[in-house]
């Protein structure tokens, strides 16, 4: 973890879910304890997780060190300020709508997504992609349906781009990219290799890549320059009910946002489009 950025409240158990493939299993095991049971984790001494997840004391500390906290003290602090919050906020209830239950689980998901997101390398990245000569957007399997969507968007906002679905030519797209281009990879668990293969050939010829992911240790996260982790803890609401990712959706959205909002132009090419939309969906005598 960035020693200069703390994950936002409600956020712990998102940044926890974002860094245990990392980990070795002793140290997985203490954190997993710390996912599943935060809240009794929160009032938990060392040797009392130690014994909850089978390993000594010493190993406790050692993987939340490796984490990048100071020691389990500020751990336990973390999970105590976001067991407050939820005790505030309640917990959705159990006889609703199936529904309802669905969307009040994706808005949990959702407010605690952002733990292990580094704010200023999202600041970088929309920089980056607004000041870019070319921007290829990548992305296969699960994360296709994102990438094509945030695909549309930059190009309605007047940033052309390519987004190729073909993976021969995301490939080769990505080899010709040069200095000053960006790749933008999307793949949820960040271990696809087809995306890992562009995001690779990208960096190779000196573009920047910017990576959206779940977890921070990744194969993905290691080739980009900006990698941007998110919602890796989303994933666990999520058991009989099949979902697109809505985290990853709402990052790209807020990076295509940051990048090209107030960009000169981009206002102008929206008009254009909505015109071009508008005889689509309208008879020529409504126009």
């Amino acid at each position: 973890m960035n020693s200069s950025i703390a994950p936002p409240v409600g956020g712990t158990r998102s940044l926890l879910q974002s860094l245990v493939p990392s980990l070795v299993p002793s140290e997985r095991r203490v954190v997993q304890a710390c996912i599943d049971e935060p809240d009794r984790v929160a009032s938990m001494s060392v040797a009392e997780l130690a014994s909850r997840a089978g390993v000594s004391p010493a190993t406790v500390v050692r993987a939340c060190q490796r984490l990048g906290f100071e020691g389990y003290q500020q751990l336990k602090e973390l999970l105590i300020r976001d067991a407050a919050v939820a005790d505030e906020t309640g917990s959705p209830a159990q006889h609703r709508h199936p529904v309802e239950r669905v969307f009040e689980r994706a808005i949990a998901g959702i407010q605690g997504a952002l733990g292990a997101l580094d704010l200023e390398a999202f600041d970088g990245a929309a920089r980056e992609i607004r000041e870019s000569s070319r921007l290829l957007i990548v992305g296969n399997g699960a994360s296709l349906a994102a990438a094509q969507s945030i695909g549309l968007h930059f190009l309605t906002s007047g940033k052309v781009c390519e987004n190729p679905v073909d993976i021969i030519s995301q490939h080769v797209a990505a080899k010709l990219l040069k200095p000053g281009d960006v790749c933008l990879a999307v793949s949820d668990s960040g271990m696809n290799n087809f995306t890992l293969r562009s995001a690779q050939l990208a960096a190779e010829a000196g573009a920047t890549v910017v990576a959206i992911t779940s977890y921070a240790k990744s194969e993905l996260a290691e080739i980009a320059r900006f990698p941007l982790v998110a919602g890796a803890d989303f994933h666990r609401w999520n058991d009989e009910t099949v979902t697109g990712n809505i985290v990853q959706m709402l990052l790209l959205s807020a990076l295509h946002s940051a990048a090209l909002g107030d960009a000169p132009g981009a206002m102008a090419a929206r008009a254009e489009v909505y015109d071009e939309v508008l005889t689509m969906v309208t008879r020529p005598d409504e126009v």
